[in-house]
């Protein structure tokens, strides 16, 4: 008992040191250890003696050590990372896309001359010979880059009055003076990238989450995977995402503010698509599922891999479970076998491809479809007075991004979320749905009073003339089915229309004598004007009357402001036509600010003819 108390304090007094990191303060530190603890064992640890051996081989281990331990701690930090293995892992677990060379995207003026036609005694083109330009149509700039049509452009689309989209403008009149030629002009999408197709032969041997790898790098799109049975692959950003969004030309009345609708789009045949940094080539990688079995659980049936029990045998031995049979199943999509894969991509880039306005004037595949009543000589005329320009310079176009640009952009992954949690993020959601569904103008976002579990979105959009309309309801539609995907799912999301508050401005102003009256309320008007342009104003932003004091009293020839009233305008008044929301401005002004009721907006919807104003 004596004996163990000594020992367990003598381990007690002994004193360590765990701050020493390099080899000469570790060797210090073992001398000065070893005399006051080992006197007796060994005197001589000079560097030639057994002694002086021991340390330094006890160094070095500790030095060793401590270079390995402080270099993996640094490699779990992007930031500090240096192995290039390891920042291209973070990168990906942080989601950064990596991506080879992008192509640069500008949207080019169609030019075409076609004769003109009488209807309802006013002369327009002739709609016969209004062609479609389709997709895939290519044109060079004069630095010999080739852009491509993303998408058809329809020159005889007409809107919900039945009138043309094409811009057009009179080109050749005859003897009377009457059109008799008119140039059509509508805009298209291009891109710098180049469309290819590619057959990849897949064996009759079933591989789960089988890959493969394109030939061409600097993939920038995959427009359709499709097997040699018709079956669709759908791109997806995991492979447990088993819808897609779908887009469905509209055929509504509203189709001309909405041209398309979504949808959601089930997706057992689906993929995810790596591209290596290094090469730049990109790898498809499919499911796990087996094509060729009809399996349709969600989850594999636990009594499919129990151990069956026959006859009577009470017992049996441990046994091992390959983990792989739980992932036989479809769901994390199929796994294409004894077929073959036809891939369209689209691939190329960089910022060469940046090219400036005017410099796309000429075609090179140029793809057209004309009514079949047309004859062939029209066609070929038409056809050829066709023309391109680019108004703006081609933008985006980029080299592929270097290793340090991509370790960059891992924080902001990490902080961003695949979902709706904030008010911030499901406004920011809102605002990033493709246009072809539909523009929202503004977004307001407020508690809903009924259920303190849902949200309700107030949004509403403008029109050809920049001003505010109620949102189509095939937007609404849209919208709601976007959002739904992020939204928590205890969370309830209501979409209304925000009430929009029509108004007119009244002031009165002591003007400097010196000063020309007129002059003065002219000046007052535009800087009025020009703070309510709707593009300052936000849905439930109320209006603070100090600043419109301060904007009309920092004119120069005004005195003082003598009278300054905001009147509510709806219904239809002298032919314009306001909203038909009816607002009391005085009761509902509080300490100088004007509050609208929730879900509102304030518009001064007609700035020319709504702000009257006298100077005494």
């Amino acid at each position: 008992m004596m004996a163990t108390n000594i020992k367990g304090q003598l381990k007690q007094k002994r004193q360590r040191s765990y701050l020493n990191r390099d080899f000469d303060s570790l060797r210090a530190n073992l001398l000065q250890y070893a005399r006051t603890y080992y006197p007796d064992r060994i005197s001589d640890f000079s560097d030639a003696s057994v002694g002086g051996m021991f340390l330094d081989f006890a160094a070095y281990v500790g030095d060793v050590m401590s270079f390995y331990l402080d270099h993996q701690f640094n490699e779990l930090d992007p930031t500090t990372a240096v192995e290039r293995s390891n920042i291209i892992r973070m990168i990906k677990g942080a989601g950064v896309k990596i991506t080879g060379a992008t192509p640069s995207t500008v949207d080019c003026d169609i030019y075409f001359e076609v004769t003109s036609t009488l209807s309802s005694g006013v002369y327009i083109p002739n709609p016969y010979q209004l062609p479609k330009v389709l997709s895939g149509t290519t044109a060079t700039s004069n630095s010999g880059v080739l852009f491509e049509l993303l998408d058809d452009v329809d020159f005889s689309e007409t809107d919900s009055d039945g009138l043309l989209v094409a811009n057009y403008k009179i080109s050749a009149v005859d003897a009377s003076g009457n059109p008799s030629a008119f140039i059509v002009r509508r805009s298209g999408s291009f891109t710098s990238s180049k469309t290819l197709l590619e057959s990849l032969t897949v064996p009759d041997t079933f591989v789960p989450f089988r890959t493969i790898s394109l030939q061409t790098p600097d993939v920038s799109e995959i427009i359709s995977v499709k097997d040699s049975d018709g079956n669709l692959y759908y791109e997806v950003d995991f492979l447990t995402q088993d819808v897609v969004f779908k887009r469905v030309t509209n055929t509504q009345v509203d189709s001309d503010r909405v041209p398309e609708s979504l949808e959601l789009s089930p997706a057992p045949y689906r993929f995810i698509s790596q591209t290596d940094l290094d090469t730049g080539i990109t790898t498809l990688q499919f499911g796990s599922g087996d094509a060729d079995t009809l399996d349709n659980d969600i989850i594999p049936d636990p009594s499919e891999i129990a151990v069956p029990l026959y006859g009577p045998r009470k017992t049996f031995s441990r046994f091992t479970l390959d983990p792989g049979t739980l992932l036989g199943t479809k769901t994390l999509g199929i796994s294409p076998r004894n077929t073959t894969l036809t891939v369209t991509y689209r691939a190329g880039g960089g910022i060469s491809h940046n090219v400036d306005s005017g410099t796309i004037r000429s075609f090179k595949d140029l793809r057209t479809q004309f009514s079949d009543i047309l004859l062939p000589p029209t066609i070929a005329a038409v056809r050829a007075s066709s023309d391109i320009n680019n108004p703006s310079p081609a933008a985006g176009g980029e080299t592929k991004p270097t290793l340090e640009e991509l370790r960059a952009l891992i924080p902001s992954y990490r902080n961003s979320q695949l979902r709706i949690v904030t008010k911030e993020d499901l406004i920011a959601r809102v605002y990033t749905m493709p246009s072809n569904f539909g523009r929202v103008f503004r977004v307001g976002v407020r508690s809903n009073e009924n259920n303190p579990l849902a949200s309700t979105i107030s949004i509403v959009s403008r029109d050809a003339s920049g001003q505010l309309v109620q949102s189509p309801d095939a937007l609404k539609k849209n919208l709601a089915t976007f959002i739904n995907q992020y939204r928590l799912i205890s969370d309830g999301l209501d979409i209304v229309d925000a009430s929009i508050v029509n108004f007119i401005v009244k002031f009165s102003v002591s003007v400097d004598i010196t000063s020309n009256k007129s002059v003065v309320v002219q000046n007052v008007t535009n800087k009025i004007r020009e703070y309510f342009q709707i593009t300052n104003f936000q849905i439930d932003q109320p209006i603070v009357t100090s600043e419109v004091i301060s904007t009309i009293l920092a004119t120069d020839g005004v005195i003082s402001l003598v009278n300054l009233q905001f009147l509510n305008r709806s219904g239809v008044y002298e032919g314009r036509l306001y909203s038909n929301v009816q607002f009391d401005f005085a009761s509902n002004t509080s300490k100088g600010v004007i509050f609208g009721m929730p879900g509102s907006i304030f518009e001064l919807k007609y700035p020319r003819s709504d702000i009257f104003g006298v100077a005494v």
